[in-house]
């Protein structure tokens, strides 16, 4: 199924859709290094590789989820490429919302990339760069998302679900695909007026799923625990621990109540 996207400025406006593809993300790569246009999206009604973090792979059963990738051409700063994952995760959260808020359920962020909905996961996002003599050439943003699925890998289903086995009815890809590139359009046009998040933290922290809550971070240097208390503007987890407080900018991160975790 292909998603039309009408209501946005750019994102989009070039759009290659395929049945089955090893990954959006990867074929986005390629688009971008043949030079195609900022905010190109590449989508698939299902993939054979998908990717998330850290070499995981993303389960992209077809006919089941949106699985969709956008190419970004942005005048910013490498080390701020990272903040592109936090306001994609804020524009499927939003979107999620718009579709399911008449059931009551609200979609969280698990800092930096995940979605929860009722403490398990719907939504992976995956942000990766390209560079050219120490400056961005090109970013590609993928984005999964579980919606009919009704059964999972065994090794995941302790932690992942859809959108439809949590609220019960069915719920139409070709709306909510469109709806995700509106928001993120939105979000990312402000995000570049200050190049940081400063402008969208307040937004932020009510869509987390991490600030307040106990968590264990995998750092490099040594595992530590605290408690979550939002992001700063530039995107870092804000952990307070017994020898005081910690930004986290990179790393696993387990929440308290989320993926299993007690």
């Amino acid at each position: 199924m292909q998603f039309v996207i009408e209501e946005t400025k750019w994102v989009g406006k070039t759009a290659h859709h395929y049945e089955l593809i090893d990954s959006t993300n990867k074929k986005a790569k390629e688009l971008a290094e043949a030079g195609c246009s900022h905010g190109t999206v590449v989508t698939a009604a299902g993939q054979e590789a998908g990717a998330g973090r850290r070499g995981r792979t993303w389960s992209s059963e077809p006919g089941q989820g949106i699985y969709m990738s956008v190419v970004l051409r942005p005048k910013l700063q490498t080390d701020k490429a990272s903040m592109l994952t936090l306001v994609a995760a804020m524009a499927v959260s939003k979107a999620i919302y718009g579709i399911i808020r008449d059931c009551g359920i609200f979609p969280f962020i698990k800092w930096p990339n995940d979605i929860v909905i009722r403490g398990k996961k719907v939504c992976g996002i995956l942000t990766e760069m390209a560079t050219k003599n120490g400056e961005i050439d090109y970013i590609v943003v993928g984005i999964g998302v579980n919606v009919h699925n009704r059964e999972f890998p065994k090794e995941i289903e302790h932690m992942a679900t859809s959108i439809e086995a949590e609220i019960g009815h069915e719920v139409a890809r070709e709306s909510l695909a469109p709806l995700i590139w509106q928001e993120f359009e939105k979000y990312y046009d402000i995000f570049m007026e200050t190049q940081d998040l400063s402008l969208l933290q307040e937004e932020y922290q009510q869509m987390s799923a991490n600030k307040g809550r106990k968590v264990t971070v995998l750092d490099p240097k040594g595992e530590f625990e605290g408690t979550a208390r939002g992001i700063t503007a530039n995107g870092e987890l804000i952990v307070d621990t017994s020898e005081g407080q910690r930004l986290v900018s990179s790393g696993e991160v387990s929440v308290r109540g989320i993926y299993g975790y007690v």
